[in-house]
């Protein structure tokens, strides 16, 4: 099902209407990005409204909306996908390296209020996954190159790489 991730009332009738579906949610991975790349001097208030609306403020919502069920049954998890974008402050797209520093924030704020209640909260931030969009926009053997040099394992990060993390976070093994 379509959803909009930037307007927070169809976010909160999505949610609704997957629990309506499939009962209370136990896991909420928080997995939405729009790396769009821009510089500083050339970025408008609202494309920077729109970075943030697609890569902080959906986070933040939807785990308002799942938290009192979570409460309510004395467990979960919330897993918000970040960037290592945000840790090595990378340049060429300012918006998004600051909502993902965000989601880190966001993320210590919510495990402290949601802890007592026994719901994880973490913050997966993996490297650059070379997802379809990531090889079609903005990958070159320059890039990667690069991209490898700063990293101790030498390979790329895959999609299953991440959902594997996710699956971890989401057991109560983690």
């Amino acid at each position: 099902q379509y959803c909009d991730i930037t307007d927070i009332d169809h976010l909160k009738a999505c949610i609704e209407k997957a629990e309506g579906k499939f009962g209370s949610t136990d896991v909420l991975i928080n997995n939405a990005a729009r790396d769009t790349r821009h510089r500083l001097q050339d970025l408008t208030p609202q494309e920077w409204d729109e970075s943030l609306n697609t890569n902080l403020r959906p986070h933040f919502f939807t785990a308002q909306a799942v938290a009192a069920a979570m409460k309510e049954k004395e467990r979960g998890s919330i897993i918000n996908v970040g960037s290592n974008s945000a840790l090595l402050g990378l340049s060429g797209y300012p918006s998004y390296v600051t909502a993902k520093a965000g989601i880190i924030g966001l993320t210590r704020a919510l495990a402290r209020e949601l802890g007592p209640d026994n719901i994880r909260v973490n913050a997966l931030i993996p490297g650059w996954v070379m997802t379809e969009r990531q090889r079609r926009l903005w990958v070159t053997p320059e890039a990667l190159e690069e991209c490898l040099s700063q990293q101790c394992l030498k390979k790329t990060i895959s999609e299953e790489d991440v959902s594997n993390s996710a699956l971890f976070l989401a057991s109560e093994a983690s």
